[in-house]
């Protein structure tokens, strides 16, 4: 018979704020910050932007609120909630596998955001000694050259981020993660909007503005869909367990569509407003918006070295993109051990080193794709470039697909009905509905496309 650790299942969060404040964490991360931008700039600009917002809303917001409301139902880790589910409504345990490949993929990629989380450490640990100070363009670049090309930096500083973002589980939930996220995400935003403000009187902020608001559909294509739909999902961290394992700590009363709405708005807001950060300052020094994972690496820091205050600047960046990095790695770590915890009563601190070891260990196939393995390559991909492709394009949106699969047809509706607690049905006969048909549908035939293109 499984055994469960009951506190630990049972723990909830603080109040809804450090709820909203964990989510949004887990969504903002590096993939607004980091990835978005870049992506956008590769993509156009404008029309990506808006083709990200119709999937947020027309696929993500439903996903999100399944997912948080299949975790608030369980009540257990991400895997034996669908075993409790199948207690209470007579659902096929296979439905564990939603489970199952939300912890593989969160785990799979957390090995390469933690080798891109190192590179952040080193970079903030050198804008604030100032070691990009008066340096060419070309000595800038090579600095990221001469990181990524020396495996054993990389495995240090991939190794110094790992230890931070296990370190947090040594506490309890609310003490750890909750602490965390209630402190540094606002920190976060007020980052964010410092340097906005900056840019307003020190950077091509119109030009900015002309690019991610103007839309030039010419431009529109299969990949750029793809793409779209892709960041979306990595955007709201769905299919990789964390929104799960998050919802089954909130407590009952509070309000499912609201809260849910609150974090999509969020995570949309901060990743329009890093390109309003990034971009104005890449206009201003005509430097190149598709310079694709080395934007904030090679391209920023060249910026930075000719901005009138530019140090501080440089440095206040590379510590918000750190707080986002850690924030999004508690909640990938999260599920598996909650898992380790509630299966074989252990610490969180023990569950937390096995899988925190077993993630590193993972990541140096990332690590080495950049150079003793860069000529390494499966269907022409690096295992860098393989594991991101598997993940953003296969594992995310199948994760969501058999999510809304079981909540549209396997759950009772009367059973969401009462999870979003509204006076009025009317709200949840169009998310039932979207889950049931619009939602699946989109999803398949984007997916099969993109597998195809």
């Amino acid at each position: 018979m499984t055994t469960y650790n009951n506190h630990y299942a049972h723990s909830q969060w603080g109040s809804r704020f450090v709820f909203i404040m964990a989510v949004t964490g887990s969504a903002v991360g590096l993939g607004n910050v980091w990835r978005f931008p870049y992506i956008t700039g590769e993509h156009g600009g404008g029309a990506f932007i808006l083709l990200y917002i119709f999937f947020v809303i027309a696929l993500g917001l439903p996903v999100i609120l399944s997912e948080i409301m299949l975790g608030r139902l369980g009540k257990h880790n991400t895997i034996d909630s669908f075993i409790q589910f199948r207690t209470r409504y007579g659902t096929s345990s296979a439905w564990k596998i939603i489970g199952l490949l939300g912890i593989i993929t969160g785990i799979l990629i957390l090995s390469f955001y933690s080798v891109i989380a190192g590179w952040l450490v080193f970079y903030m640990i050198n804008s604030a000694a100032g070691s990009f100070n008066n340096l060419s363009a070309p000595d800038i670049s090579n600095i990221f050259d001469e990181l990524v090309a020396d495996p054993y930096r990389m495995i240090l500083w991939h190794s110094v981020f790992m230890a931070v973002a296990a370190l947090v589980f040594t506490k309890n939930i609310n003490a750890g993660i909750g602490r965390v996220v209630a402190v540094f995400m606002p920190l976060l935003l007020l980052l964010i909007i410092a340097i906005i403000v900056y840019n307003f009187y020190n950077a091509d902020i119109e030009r900015a503005v002309v690019f991610l608001f103007g839309f030039e559909w010419d431009s529109l294509n299969i990949n750029m869909i793809k793409f779209a739909l892709a960041h979306a999902f990595f955007s709201l961290s769905i299919g990789m367990g964390a929104v799960m394992i998050y919802g089954s700590y909130l407590p009952d009363k509070v309000p499912l569509l609201s809260t849910t709405t609150t974090i999509v708005i969020a995570d949309t807001l901060v990743a329009i407003l890093a390109c309003l950060m990034i971009f104005p300052i890449l206009f201003s020094f005509n430097l190149d918006l598709a310079e694709g994972p080395g934007l904030i690496f090679k391209t920023l820091p060249i910026a930075f070295a000719q901005m009138p205050g530019g140090a501080i600047i440089g440095l206040i960046f590379f510590v918000l993109l750190f707080i986002a990095a850690w924030t999004s790695a508690l909640s990938l770590l999260e599920p598996g051990v909650a898992y380790l915890v509630e299966r074989n009563d252990w610490t969180r601190a023990k569950a937390a080193t096995i899988i925190a070891t077993a993630t590193w260990l993972l990541g140096l196939a990332t690590v080495f794709s950049f150079n003793i393995w860069q000529e390494v390559k499966l269907w022409g991909l690096t295992p860098f470039a393989l594991i991101d492709r598997l993940t953003s394009h296969i594992t995310l949106p199948l994760g969501g697909l058999l999510i809304i699969l079981f909540v549209g047809w396997v759950l009772p509706a009367t059973i969401s009905k009462q999870q979003f607690n509204l006076q009025t049905h009317g709200y949840h006969r169009i998310w039932w509905l979207g889950v049931r048909y619009f939602c699946p549908l989109l999803l398949l035939a984007i997916m099969i496309a993109g597998w195809i293109y």
